[in-house]
């Protein structure tokens, strides 16, 4: 049997009938599951005409648990191997929950924050206005009269959750092992990554704590608003955060439309993700249109921030460049920062992926105003660089996704809103904020530290080179020693070689002027046999050049890159 089933049979069961239903029955073979999607006479339990649509499979992934919501999740942000229309379906997926009873919400709040409801809150109402998978909301109000929302995670849920992602590890690695998409796509990486994710959403510390920096990071966008934590009470399970009162941006009305500036707030929402991204490196990675909502006050609020990413600051600059190529229709230079963004395979193909750079270019040029995203054209880079044998990092995806539904959200609040507009807009802030970034005192205190400390260690250093030099022990090795070598001796062969030759050759032709009656075929015999010398002494090294020289390219890939050195 290719996996251990040990005491997750039931759940193997349910996963080995997913993959049956989808195509993967072979796999499903290999891994000894096939006894668990067939009856006793052999015949598969899914029938073959069953629906294979892409909602089909949001739904069947739904009815596996919050974990597997979880999953659908993290697939809609990899264009690289998925279909347009599954991660349409996919990024759709809901993970609401039937609520957990009320005496267990109320048990969990006071054992975490080690208060009775009733001493700690003046109001706190039964009945969840939200409940999902791994938690639910509720109203309530403090004793100081603070309208607040409490996120209360289900009991018992990480453990649950904890047995599904050593199951998906176990899948991904057999995937990995015995698949060509496995080996193309690397299922390990990404269960790896969604491990990191859930567990961060568990932790509802954590998530307090990204409230509170992209709340500071967004203070000078002033219609978008952030809910502030309430430290005390909040823990690892249960998050306090003030109440944001308004509703989804997908349920706004046109009536409702007329009465706001859309226009201003799409361009702010937009630019404050820029930022996010761009700038701050910390942005919140899931702003699908049910965590933003339009507030009573007619500003965007920010909730959910469970699912947030980093990015460092060559990746950022990277980013930067990558989306003004793509708002300003540079193919060449969106396939440059691509090729330079990921990590090469073996199988990289230069030239397919730079043609399919400019067709996904071209074609988002070409749109008309509904049709222009630069989410699309980011997540369509990440799939051209896994079919061609690039390896991007996964806060790609996240950010391509990100500006996707940015992408939606700011068409509902603007119709007419363009993407690639707004960051040509921004362009010039963002590098401006950057540049400030880099010269703020951190990173000048930063940059003296270390030229301090090159000040310091040069003269220890430039002694011990001349010292080396005065003693005859300094060394410089460009390339690998026998390789140097056997080169030298090559070379120098050659040249007294046909030195020998080029000798014989001129012997024969002043001997030829030289009256003898010792001939053969009439011309004198010394001098025929200095030709012939020359003549087959040409020939070997021509034949030892042809085909017994190691070809450069081969040269080139066997030895190893130049380098310096200095022994004692």
């Amino acid at each position: 049997m290719g996996i251990g089933l040990g005491p997750h049979v039931k759940r193997y069961k349910d996963i080995a009938m997913l993959l049956v239903k989808y195509g993967n029955s072979d796999l499903v073979k290999n891994a000894g599951l096939d006894e668990y999607v067939t009856d006793s006479k052999g015949v598969p339990s899914v029938p073959k005409d069953a629906e294979k649509t892409a909602d089909d499979l949001a739904r069947d992934i739904e009815e596996l648990g919050p974990a597997f919501v979880k999953l659908g999740q993290l697939l809609s942000t990899r264009s690289d191997f998925l279909p347009p229309t599954y991660l349409a379906a996919l990024s759709r997926l809901q993970d609401n929950c039937e609520p957990v009873p009320f005496d267990l919400i109320e048990k969990r709040v006071v054992t975490e924050l080690g208060v009775r409801i009733s001493k700690g809150f003046r109001e706190f109402e039964s009945t969840p206005i939200a409940a999902a998978s791994l938690g639910q909301i509720h109203r309530a109000v403090l004793r100081n009269g603070r309208e607040v929302a409490v996120k209360v995670q289900r009991p018992g849920i990480k453990d649950g959750i904890m047995e599904d992602l050593q199951i998906l590890s176990e899948i991904a690695e057999f995937y990995d092992q015995h698949t060509e998409s496995g080996k193309k796509y690397e299922f390990t990486v990404i269960a790896d990554e969604f491990r990191k994710s859930v567990l961060e959403e568990l932790d509802y510390k954590k998530e307090a704590h990204n409230l509170e920096t992209i709340r500071a990071n967004l203070k000078e966008f002033e219609l978008i608003h952030v809910p502030c934590p309430v430290w005390d009470y909040t823990s690892n399970t249960v998050l306090t955060m003030d109440f944001v009162t308004g509703k989804k941006v997908t349920d706004i009305t046109r009536l409702a439309l007329l009465e706001i500036n859309g226009a201003a707030l799409a361009e702010e929402i937009f630019r404050a993700y820029l930022k996010q991204i761009l700038v701050d490196g910390f942005f919140h990675a899931d702003p699908h249109p049910g965590n933003v909502f339009l507030t009573d006050d007619k500003t965007i609020g920010l909730l959910d921030l469970g699912m947030v990413a980093h990015l460092t600051p060559p990746l950022q600059q990277k980013l930067l460049r990558m989306v003004i190529a793509i708002s300003e229709g540079r193919a060449d230079s969106v396939a440059d920062v691509g090729i330079d963004i990921g990590e090469r395979k073996d199988n990289f193909d230069e030239q397919s992926f730079r043609m399919q750079i400019a067709d996904l270019v071209q074609n988002d040029l070409n749109a008309d105003i509904e049709g222009m995203q630069v989410g699309r054209v980011v997540l369509g880079v990440t799939k051209c660089a896994g079919d061609c044998g690039i390896r991007v990092p996964a806060e790609l995806t996240m950010v391509g996704k990100a500006l996707m539904n940015l992408d939606q959200i700011g068409r509902t609040l603007d119709p007419s809103f363009e993407p690639n507009a707004s960051v040509r807009r921004n362009a010039a802030h963002i590098m401006e904020q950057r540049m400030r970034n880099d010269l703020s005192p951190g990173h000048i205190g930063d940059s003296l530290i270390e030229t301090k400390d090159f000040l310091e260690n040069l003269p220890k250093r430039i002694n011990k080179i001349l010292d080396l030099v005065s003693s005859n022990k300094f060394e410089m090795k460009v390339i690998d020693e026998p390789i140097l070598i056997d080169s030298f001796q090559k070379v120098a062969n050659r040249i007294s070689l046909s030195l020998i030759l080029a000798a014989l050759i001129i012997g024969a032709a002043l001997l030829m002027r030289v009256p003898t009656s010792f001939t053969l075929w009439g011309y004198p015999t010394i001098a025929i046999v200095c030709f012939v010398a020359a003549a087959i002494g040409g020939f070997a090294l021509a034949v030892q050049i042809a085909f017994y020289d190691q070809p450069h390219e081969k040269v080139k890939t066997e030895n190893k890159p130049p380098r310096r050195t200095l022994s004692k």
